[in-house]
């Protein structure tokens, strides 16, 4: 029996909101080295594997905005979701100072396997969801760790990433966040636009408005803390949207 690549909660849901979590879990599928990458435990539930609280976050989220959403069930780490096929980063060898040894001798075939088995199937299904709306928009959710190591801590609660091809939201969202009182990074602590990833392959190639809301992981650690982000984000996207009159 084929191993599920994602999940999805309120598929009928009404709202032109799709929620996307790429980095759900840390999950390793059993045809993967037996179900192990070759790291310690530690390193599993690190950020290194999967966004820490980014999937109650998202779950909580969407429930509110009454909102699809969509959850990969596999670590980043095997292979990630957010990159495009072509990416040399999409089976990481060594991330944040620890290498993965079940990766470090993948080879194409190795590589195809998990392509077909979880990475294809988890961007049919987000597909699949987007078109299910006529007026889309996409929210998609991830968490940043407060400090990787040997560099300086991340001052951000919140970051909001946008591509340079499509500024209708990002901006607006950005400035909504900060006049809440949140220490917010405008595409911080990472560039908004990478060729391939999902947001470029579900919202920018279809036109769709979109946002990437990144939330620093201690402050979404606790089921508490996803919900309380959750109740104080959703009010604050569905304003920010409203406001543009997208």
């Amino acid at each position: 029996m084929t191993e599920p690549a994602y999940w999805i909660e309120g598929r009928r849901r009404p709202s032109r909101w799709l929620i996307t979590c790429d980095h759900a879990t840390n999950r390793v599928p059993e045809w993967v080295g037996g179900g192990d990458l070759g790291i310690s435990p530690a390193d599993m539930a690190r950020h290194i594997a999967y966004d820490v609280g980014a999937a109650g976050l998202a779950s909580a989220l969407a429930e509110r905005m009454g909102a699809p959403a969509i959850f990969s069930d596999f670590s980043r780490l095997v292979i990630d979701p957010n990159r495009g096929e072509d990416d040399p980063t999409l089976l990481m060898r060594l991330y944040d100072g620890t290498v993965i040894p079940a990766n470090r001798d993948a080879d194409a075939a190795e590589r195809e396997r998990r392509l077909e088995r979880l990475h294809r199937p988890y961007h049919r299904a987000l597909a699949a969801l987007a078109d299910g709306h006529p007026a889309r928009c996409i929210c998609a959710i991830h968490s940043f760790t407060p400090q990787l190591r040997g560099r300086p801590p991340r001052p951000w609660q919140v970051g909001i990433l946008y591509s340079h091809r499509d500024a209708r939201l990002g901006p607006p969202m950005v400035a909504a966040c900060r006049e809440e009182g949140w220490i917010t990074g405008e595409n911080q602590p990472y560039d908004g636009h990478l060729e391939g990833d999902s947001i470029d392959r579900h919202a920018l190639a279809h036109g769709r408005p979109n946002m990437l809301i990144e939330l620093r992981n201690d402050l979404i650690a606790t089921p508490e803390g996803q919900a309380q982000w959750a109740a104080r984000l959703a009010p604050v996207i569905a304003r920010v949207l409203a406001q543009t009159g997208l």
